[in-house]
């Protein structure tokens, strides 16, 4: 089995997390961050990715520390669990509707991360959660998991509806990813012989 766990323990943050690549995305989430939640909640569940993520924060200080950790731990237990990433179909890609707003998300898990990002926000909040953290959740779960990935807000006006539209998509996209190409037979999607580096 694709699995993995991480146990990640800062001044800032104290962190369990548990991955399945090849579950049915069931989920325990619990950050602190209610709008986190079920951000990370609908990855599970449209990836068919298996997540636990159970986070203790200093959110007195603020949410910062809490969002970013929560998807380095999230990334690096993605990494660990592809292994060499024999097999995988690497590249994935999603268009998400989500009633007026349309995002597109396209990754590759190829070992080098970036982040481009063309989307924005009209409000500083979404339930307690900031959302200029939005776009730093992305850079830090790309920069764990070593994935290059673009996120771009197509059009859409409800800023609830913009970000759970992209994280829709890039669940969709990473459900791609992941998934084992029995036509591959096992082989690193790489003409090198290996990702990353």
């Amino acid at each position: 089995m694709r699995t993995a766990r991480i146990n990640r323990k800062t001044n800032e943050t104290d962190i369990l997390v548990e991955v399945n690549l090849d579950g049915t995305g069931s989920y325990d989430v619990s950050t602190g961050i209610g709008f986190l939640d079920h951000m990370i909640e609908q990855f599970s569940r449209h990836s068919l990715i298996d997540i636990t993520c159970r986070i203790e924060g200093d959110l007195h200080v603020d949410q910062h520390h809490t969002t970013e950790d929560s998807a380095i731990a999230i990334g690096q237990a993605l990494s660990q669990a592809m292994g060499d990433k024999a097999g995988i179909g690497r590249y994935g890609m999603a268009y998400s509707p989500m009633d007026e707003v349309l995002a597109r998300v396209a990754l590759d898990i190829s070992g080098r991360p970036w982040l481009v990002w063309h989307a924005g926000f009209t409000q500083e909040r979404l339930g307690e959660m900031d959302t200029e953290l939005f776009q730093h959740w992305f850079h830090s779960i790309a920069q764990a998991a070593g994935i290059t990935l673009h996120v771009e807000l197509l059009y859409g006006e409800n800023n609830h509806h913009i970000i759970e539209g992209i994280f829709k998509g890039f669940a969709r996209a990473m459900r791609q990813a992941v998934e084992l190409d029995p036509r591959k037979a096992g082989a690193v999607p790489s003409t090198k012989g290996q990702l990353g580096g």
